[in-house]
């Protein structure tokens, strides 16, 4: 049944191919190095000279073989690298020695908290891989998809990575946008605000997400329509207790744009956002983390300007699943940073993409850069600039792969105020019931209506 749905992918992939091979975004020779001296999302698959990144074997896809697991019930997810240590720390003390392979803002957070921040760095690991259907769609994006609307979309296929060899700013970003995700995900998660005395305020939402673009029928398919739909409850703090947010994603914000809907408990009205995204504050983050700034960029691009700035090593989170274990917060989040004890850094190829704000435009944020896992096409580390254009914030995703999905997963993620010594640590589910429930597949687009969220909230 698998290599029939495998070959009726190919087939579509194929056929559209000879039809539109005149508007290749890539030379056929060039995508034919996927699957090849290239990983089928882009990736070089050699290792570095040195061998301090591993080249890519791609040998597990799903549950790693001898792991119990049960998928789509929010199972915490067994480490299997739970063994391992780190190979060595980076410090404020020794930075300079791999200042190379360090974001300004790594290394301002270094500075910040010299005598309890540290970067352990494990052995490198490569090992997981998508699924031969989502790689033959992306091999057909390879050749087909282009950015279209002035940026605000793209012409592609669903399902997978638009772009495993970027050529501009603006594809890398959209490999960011719309990678390849879980087609459902329902968490309920807790966001805790870490003020510089180390006080703690609480969050929780429960978030509810059906991305159509990642949905088993999509895949494949041109672009079109709707992306995504998403609920977010708020539980904690109790003040705002009962509020409901519905978001509908679009697949191309030039023809279409992002819709939002409020619930307030206190009025027991539904009303429409008239805009929602861009640096309007997160949901329960108290104005800490931009709507903008979930996964470190979402939405919109039309207010930054993109390039492409090239390809470097550098110590990123990766196979985070250290982190994402059933821990208690008193032990994770501490004054400054969380306890380095649960992170884990690669050294790892990244893709660095560079976002300046247009002339007549405004947002807090009057830099951004980000820098995009090579083998993923996720950005998990990135720096943010304040309005004199000076570094301000800094950013980390701590992406694990999914056994469920057999694709990466955006977990917890930390954003620090590297002025105040403050920080935000967003989407934690260490000591919730249950881990993100992905690709469960029960849910509709019906689900996400005004009407729904006021029966939610009540």
């Amino acid at each position: 049944m698998k290599q029939k749905k495998l070959s009726a992918v190919l087939a579509v992939s194929l056929g559209l191919l000879a039809a539109g091979a005149a508007f290749a975004k890539v030379p056929a020779a060039e995508a034919d190095k996927l699957g090849k001296e290239l990983t089928c999302t882009g990736a070089t698959k050699a290792g570095n000279a040195d061998g301090s990144i591993p080249a890519f074997t791609g040998k597990i896809l799903g549950v790693p073989p001898g792991v119990k697991f049960t998928k789509s019930v929010g199972q915490f997810q067994p480490d299997i690298y739970a063994n391992e240590k780190p190979l060595f720390e980076i410090t404020a003390a020794n930075m300079a020695q791999y200042g190379d392979k360090l974001s300004d803002g790594q290394k301002a957070l270094l500075k910040k908290f010299p005598t309890t921040m540290r970067i352990p760095v494990y052995p490198g690991h490569r090992d997981f891989r998508y699924d031969d259907e989502i790689c033959a769609v992306v091999k057909h994006n390879a050749l087909e998809a282009e950015v279209v609307n002035d940026g605000n979309g793209v012409k592609g296929f669903m399902g997978a990575l638009p772009f495993p060899i970027p050529k501009t700013g603006l594809e890398l970003f959209w490999n960011n946008m719309i990678p390849s995700r879980a087609s459902t995900e329902d968490v309920e998660r807790d966001l805790a605000l870490v003020g510089a005395g180390g006080d703690v305020a609480w969050g929780r939402t429960n978030y509810v997400q059906l991305s159509r673009y990642d949905s088993k029928e999509s895949l494949g398919k041109p672009n079109e329509g709707k992306y995504a739909w998403v609920t977010n409850f708020t539980i904690l703090p109790e003040r705002e207790k009962g509020s409901v947010i519905l978001s509908i994603e679009p697949m191309n914000f030039g023809t279409d744009k992002r819709l939002a809907w409020n619930y307030d408990p206190g009025t027991r009205r539904v009303r429409q956002l008239p805009e929602f995204g861009y640096d309007q504050p997160s949901p329960g983050s108290s104005g800490k983390v931009t709507i903008d700034s979930d996964r470190l960029f979402n939405g919109a691009p039309d207010r930054y300007e993109w390039s492409m700035q090239g390809k470097r090593e550098m110590f990123v989170p990766a196979n985070a699943f250290r982190i994402h274990q059933q821990i208690k917060y008193a032990d994770l989040i501490k004054p400054g940073h969380p306890n380095p004890a649960y992170t884990r850094y690669e050294l790892r190829r990244v893709l660095v993409l560079e976002g300046k704000l247009k002339p007549n435009y405004r947002h807090l944020y009057s830099k951004r850069v980000m820098f995009i896992d090579e083998d993923t096409g996720h950005a998990v580390s990135g720096d943010f600039y304040d309005a004199r254009g000076q570094l301000w914030q800094h950013g980390e995703i701590n992406y694990y792969y999914a056994y469920d999905i057999k694709k990466w997963h955006a977990g917890t993620s930390f954003y620090y105020d590297l002025s105040s010594g403050s920080y935000v640590a967003y989407n934690l589910f260490q000591e919730r019931p249950k881990a993100p429930i992905l690709g469960k597949d029960n849910l509709k687009p019906s689900q996400y209506t005004p009407e729904a969220i006021r029966n939610l909230g009540n």
